[in-house]
């Protein structure tokens, strides 16, 4: 692999480029589902590329090829460089990249068993105990269960002089089940909607979710939900699980606050963000219990933000985002760091594949757990009246990030301190500032999860990243529920 750095880095700096970067990148998949007892999707892909970045006369260029063979790279190398000598010729500011001093190392996601080592009959074995095990619940009309994974493997070198390699694995599984009745359609999902959980980690994680002993309990959830009361509309008193709740940090924290944003280099797929710089360290974001955290270091958990080196080279960092309410931090590159006063990038550059540019992602943008001990119980029983929501259905936001409205796929009410009758088709909507300093409680850290999402999209190309969230159940106030519902 330094062979074929060393061709593009000499290349691109004899063609004028006074900074290169090259990323080899051997990215292996496997995606299997089942629907109703039989197998619905099976792949099994691997590809291998080069993406080499450079900057030449003050502006960027990019190319990439998966032809690895000598004569290719350097000319993939020297079409950067012409890319970016012709982006000079139309640049409206100057680009100012944040040092950073080379890093040497190897580093990868710890993790018990390789996925991979798993045969595709035992994956499938698995998918069709679960499968069988929903389909027993009666009413039950459609099962989906899926498990993914991934192992990442990069090479990173620059003419800075880093190199660094690095083996991410991740591992997902989840399962869907929907009840039809009538003109209505019911959906439970485990262990969180939108392929279920995702994780750094190996096959344990499998063992780890135990989606057969879950299957009939929220197979039956399906079901009863037909027989459930809709959930009423007003303002109420709301609780969300922990998994709705790193959703709703992905789309009003998670986003807007990544810099590019802010400042207008991204709009393309999902608009800007009204988190203007004039906000940093002025604005009260959320109550002064809201502790929020952008946190790519392994000692955060295996989230899917979790790396040693983001795809510049810059190390993984812990950067406060809301601190006791107070907004204070946003998503940085090298690049836009000094947009903001910092001297240096805080590790958030990272790209899908070989074949595409590192923009701005999340890492792992996480709220604090409560300090004191409060566990999900005790968090009802201080609730006289209110709703408690779980697992996300639908959700809509603006492209600036500030109003919103969500579905779930299940709630319950809850009366005197208790959870009572169970109610179907939930939703709630707010205004992001608004609804984050309406949280009254949350749960401490031994109910806290660090969810993934697997499929965040951004940019076009669109670029499909793993982000994670940490949270733990919480409670907000005075909070619109029902508007997002339409009815059959």
């Amino acid at each position: 692999m330094m062979d074929i750095a060393s061709w593009a880095l000499n290349t691109a700096t004899q063609r004028g480029a006074t900074y290169c970067d090259v990323r080899i990148v051997d990215d292996r998949i496997r995606a299997l589902m089942t629907k109703n007892g039989k197998v619905a999707h099976a792949s099994d892909s691997e590809t291998l590329g080069v993406g080499i970045r450079v900057i030449a006369n003050g502006a960027w260029g990019f190319d990439s090829t998966d032809n690895l063979s000598r004569e290719s790279v350097e000319a993939t190398a020297a079409r950067a460089v012409e890319i970016a000598k012709a982006s000079a010729t139309v640049k409206n500011q100057e680009l100012h990249l944040a040092p950073e001093k080379p890093a040497v190392a190897d580093w990868t996601t710890p993790h018990k068993v390789d996925p991979f080592a798993t045969s595709l009959q035992q994956n499938l074995d698995l998918l069709m105990k679960v499968d069988e095990e929903l389909r027993r619940v009666e009413g039950i009309t459609l099962a989906e269960v899926n498990v993914n994974f991934r192992r990442y493997e990069q090479w990173f070198y620059s003419t800075e002089g880093s190199d660094i390699h690095q083996t991410r694995f991740v591992t997902g599984a989840g399962f869907d089940v929907y009840s039809f009745a009538g003109t209505e359609i019911q959906k439970r999902s485990y262990p969180n909607s939108f392929g279920g959980q995702y994780q750094n980690k190996g096959y344990e994680l499998i063992g780890e979710l135990d989606l057969p002993g879950n299957a009939r309990r929220i197979a039956e959830e399906a079901v009863a939900l037909h027989k459930a009361d809709q959930c009423p509309q007003g303002n109420f008193n709301i609780v969300l699980d922990s998994s709705q709740l790193g959703l709703q940090i992905h789309e009003s924290i998670g986003h807007p606050i990544e810099l590019d944003r802010v400042l207008g280099y991204e709009a393309n797929f999902a608009g800007t963000s009204f988190l203007t710089t004039d906000k940093l360290r002025k604005l009260k974001y959320g109550s002064d219990i809201v502790n929020v955290v952008a946190d790519a270091t392994q000692h955060h958990g295996p989230g899917l933000g979790t790396f040693a080196f983001d795809d510049e080279g810059v190390p993984a960092q812990s950067t406060p985002i809301i601190s006791n309410g107070e907004f204070t931090g946003y998503l940085t590159s090298r690049e836009t760091a000094h947009a903001i006063g910092d001297n240096r990038s805080n590790g958030t550059m990272r790209a899908e594949g070989w074949n595409r540019i590192p923009i701005i992602r999340m890492t792992n943008i996480s709220i604090t757990p409560g300090e004191k001990p409060l566990t999900f119980d005790q968090l009802i029983s201080g609730t006289d009246d209110g709703i408690f929501m779980q697992t996300n259905r639908s959700w809509s936001i603006d492209d600036k990030r500030y109003n919103f409205q969500f579905g779930c796929e299940i709630a319950w009410e809850i009366k005197g301190g208790k959870l009572g009758r169970m109610l179907k088709n939930p939703s709630y909507s707010g205004i992001t500032t608004e609804f984050w300093n309406s949280m009254d409680a949350i749960c401490s850290r031994d109910q806290w999860t660090l969810w993934g999402t697997p499929n965040c999209g951004k940019a076009q190309p669109m670029q499909t990243m793993g982000t994670g969230h940490g949270a733990s159940p919480a409670r907000f106030r005075n909070i619109r529920v029902g508007s997002a519902f339409r009815g059959n």
